[in-house]
Parts: C-alpha cells; sequence; structure tokens
C-alpha cells in the first residue's frame, strides 16, 4: 500500500500557491504564525522533558532524560552534532529552533498517569513548554496525549509500545517514533516459531495496563496463527515486585513456553522470579521449556544479568547497529555518558529532533504547521532505515530487531545480540487494521 501523499509534500518542498478548491497548508497562510498556545516571544523557546524519575521505569526515565539534554546541546550547536550529521533532512543548523536557542523543564512521571498529566499541565501553564516529549509507559503517555491535544501543544511520545497509543486513542496533536505491540508480534512470531517449533503451549502473565493487553492481544494471535495454543493469561498489578505467586501455577498448566508481557522492573523481577522456579532446565511436553520477553531494553536485560541469556525478544533500536545514524549517536551519547544509549533514550533523542525539524521547515512552531510538516513525512539517518510518519494515525514505520540474550556477554552493556532486522514491510498494516480501530485522529488544536 502507499503511504506517500505527493501533493501535500508538493506544497511543503515548494510552498506553491495553492490552486483553486486546495486548502494551503496552515503553517503558509498568514494567521499560522500567531495565535497558538505559548508561541515563544522572545530568544529562546522552552521543550518539556517529562519523563519517569521515580517508580518501576525510572531507569528507562533517566536514560530518556540523558538523550533529551543531549539533543538539546546539539540543537544549540553544542556538541559534535550527533544524528543531526546524518539526518536526511538538513533543515536543522545548530543555532537552535528558527534561531530561538532551546531551553527545557523537565516533570516526573512516576509512571502514573495523573501524575504524569500534572507535570505536564505544568511545563505547559507555568514554564511555556511549546512541545512535551518522554515517558515511558502507555498509560502515561496515552493520558499525556490527550493533554497535549487539550492544550493545543505538540505531543512527540517517548517510550509507548501499546497499540492504543496511536490506535484508539490517537490524537492530531500527538506523535510516535517508537514501534507498537503489532509489530513486535510481527517480527516475533516467524522467528519463535523457526526456533521453537509451531507446536507449543503459551502462558502469558501481562501488565495490567494498556500496553500489557494490546501486547499481549498481539503476540498471542500472531503465535495462534503459527499454531501455538495460549493456555492461560494472567493479568499482574504494575506494581508488583516479586511475582513468585503468579509463576507458581505455570508448573501446573501444561504450558512450555512463558510469555513475560512485562517491562522495566517489572521484567527483570518476573524473569528473575521464573529463572528461581528453575523454569529454563525443565522439560514440558518433550520439549525444552522457553521464555520469551515481547518487548526488550539494555537497561532491563543488565538489570536481569545472566537471566537473559538465549531469552528471545524485540527492540526498536540497538545500540550495536552500524547505519551511520547509529554509530553518531552511539558516539555522542558514549562520550558524554560512558556508556551506550538504550532504545528509550534514541526514541526520545530522535523526537526531539524530529519536532525541531519540522519547527524549521514549517518556518513557525504553530502546532498545525507542525503537524503538517510530520505527516507523511519520510527520513533517514536517524536509525533503523528508512522511516515513514504516516498521516493517517501518527505512527512511525520502520525496521524492527529482534533480540536473544547472550550467551557470553563481554560486559555489562553487552548483553543483547540481534537475531534479525525485520524489514518494514513485514510489520506495516492498514489504518483501519481491528487492533487499531475506534478512535478519530481528529483536528490539529493550536490552543490560545
Amino acid at each position: 500500500m502507499s503511504f506517500s501523499n505527493p501533493t501535500r509534500r508538493g506544497l511543503i518542498k515548494t510552498g506553491a500557491v495553492a490552486s483553486a478548491g486546495l486548502a494551503l497548508p496552515t503553517y503558509l497562510r498568514a494567521d499560522g504564525h500567531s495565535g497558538f498556545t505559548n508561541a515563544p516571544t522572545g530568544s529562546t523557546v522552552t521543550l518539556g522533558f517529562n519523563v519517569p524519575q521515580t517508580g518501576p521505569y525510572a531507569e528507562e526515565g533517566l536514560d530518556e532524560l540523558r538523550a533529551q539534554e543531549l539533543a538539546v546541546q546539539h540543537l544549540n550547536g553544542e556538541g559534535d552534532g550527533g544524528m543531526m550529521n546524518t539526518f536526511s533532512s538538513k533543515a536543522l543548523k545548530g543555532n537552535g529552533i528558527l534561531g530561538k536557542k532551546v531551553e527545557f523543564v523537565t516533570g516526573d512521571t512516576q509512571t502514573k498517569s495523573d501524575a504524569a498529566r500534572a507535570s505536564a499541565k505544568a511545563m505547559i501553564e507555568k514554564d511555556g513548554a511549546v512541545m512535551i516529549n518522554g515517558g515511558s509507559s502507555s498509560g502515561v503517555a496515552v493520558a499525556v496525549q490527550g493533554l497535549c491535544q487539550e492544550a493545543g501543544v505538540i505531543f512527540m511520545a517517548g517510550l509507548t509500545h501499546s497499540n492504543d497509543t496511536t490506535g484508539k486513542d490517537k490524537k492530531a496533536n500527538g506523535f510516535r517514533h517508537f514501534f507498537n505491540g503489532y509489530m513486535s508480534a510481527a517480527a516475533l512470531a516467524p522467528v519463535l516459531n523457526n526456533a521453537y517449533g509451531s507446536d507449543r503451549k503459551a502462558y502469558h502473565l501481562t501488565a495490567d495496563y494498556t500496553w500489557g493487553w494490546t501486547q499481549q492481544e498481539s503476540i498471542a494471535a500472531a503465535t495462534e496463527a503459527m499454531g501455538w495454543e495460549t493456555v492461560n493469561n494472567v493479568l499482574t498489578p504494575l506494581a508488583s515486585t516479586d511475582f513468585s505467586s503468579y509463576i507458581a501455577p505455570v508448573l501446573n498448566s501444561g504450558a512450555d513456553v512463558l510469555v513475560l508481557n512485562h517491562y522495566g522492573g517489572n521484567m527483570v523481577n518476573s524473569l528473575t522470579n521464573a529463572v528461581q522456579f528453575d523454569l529454563l532446565n525443565k522439560e514440558v511436553n518433550g520439549k525444552k521449556f522457553e521464555i520469551v520477553v515481547p518487548l526488550y531494553s539494555e537497561l532491563m536485560a543488565a538489570g536481569a544479568g545472566k537471566n537473559v541469556e538465549g531469552v528471545i525478544g524485540s527492540m526498536n533500536w540497538n545500540w550495536q547497529l552500524q547505519d551511520e545514524g547509529s554509530k553518531a549517536f552511539v558516539k555522542s551519547f558514549g562520550e558524554k555518558y560512558g556508556r551506550p544509549p538504550s532504545n528509550s533514550a534514541h526514541t526520545c533523542y530522535v523526537q526531539t529532533l524530529l519536532y525541531a525539524d519540522a519547527v524549521e521547515r514549517a518556518g513557525t512552531f504553530n502546532p498545525c504547521g507542525v503537524v503538517e510538516a510530520l505527516e507523511d513525512f519520510e527520513f533517514d539517518g536517524l536509525g533503523n532505515g528508512p522511516v515513514l510518519y504516516r498521516g493517517d494515525d501518527h505512527q512511525c514505520f520502520k525496521d524492527v530487531l529482534v533480540m536473544k540474550g547472550k550467551e557470553n556477554p563481554s560486559n555489562e552493556y553487552d548483553t543483547l545480540e540481534i537475531v534479525e532486522v525485520t524489514p518494514r514491510a513485514q510489520v506495516e498494516y492498514a489504518p483501519d487494521h481491528p487492533m487499531f480501530a475506534g478512535g478519530q485522529l481528529g483536528s490539529c488544536n493550536p490552543g490560545a
């Protein structure tokens, strides 16, 4: 299927005057530069970075914040420029955004939707933030995206993997670079089939919120389509730290695969508990018992240590990729922080650059101009190969990684290896796919 919109992109690139009956892009109209929320009036512009600084995803949030600070430095012409040097769009010049120095404020989402909305609201109303970026929870992303739509600012989502973020809860002012549960399942299913066969019985433990629900639905559908049976799906509270009581019933269920639809500290703890029950050394139904972690991160793998060895999962991006953009980002991040970046850091860095680039191409901070500049925008040089920001739902489409816990890691960051780079075409889906139905993108809200 075609995602392109040549008419819109042609207008953006050429600035042509609209013909009869064709609406002029918002940011080319005379009123496109005023009358919107937090329009910058001085020599600076403020971005809001809303990340979990406490709670079960706090480690991911810290890495996101590192990347956001690095992105601001690069936008302001400090450091080596990182991915600005490899980005296919050349609108960013290292002189801020539209010549205004970039400043930022931060908030703590606590991995709680109410806290995340409150911190985002404060950054918008008190600090004058014109864009909100970050988060490591889909529940948070959905809540903050809704707030930004109401307030008339752009939301550049951080780590959010629920299908709902760009499905039933999508908003015109919100954009997601990170992949989703459907994409994970589409990438994982063929690899799992090759590794473990088509005759398997799976037991799911699932985080009890929007991400867990849609992740489990996606991986169950994809594995059942290749012959697996879903024996049970048990929901677990996000606040859980000990999963022993959830692991014990797996032993008597007849399942020979445990799927952990958990993330962050939850995954570290549930996987550790599963290994403590010696699941990976058991044989069930004449087969070696296996564990699958549909959504991986480097930070989770490091936290779980040896327990991830041989365990298969998926990722949005990984620091071991050898494209020029990835190498440039890893170099910049590593020199500043002394460690490789996580995929949550990568997506927040990229989202910050994509927002700034859209403002430059639009020639305005007006959120409706930014929306038009990002919709159906195709780019390269930021990792994951050629990428499309689809206009229908504001979801990025790109290659997806299948990972496996490394058997003999050489250091604390060398915990995962890339099993397969799944091409973008394999994880694409129609905008009206049933897993993404029920919501309307609506219209951009410029706010005031």
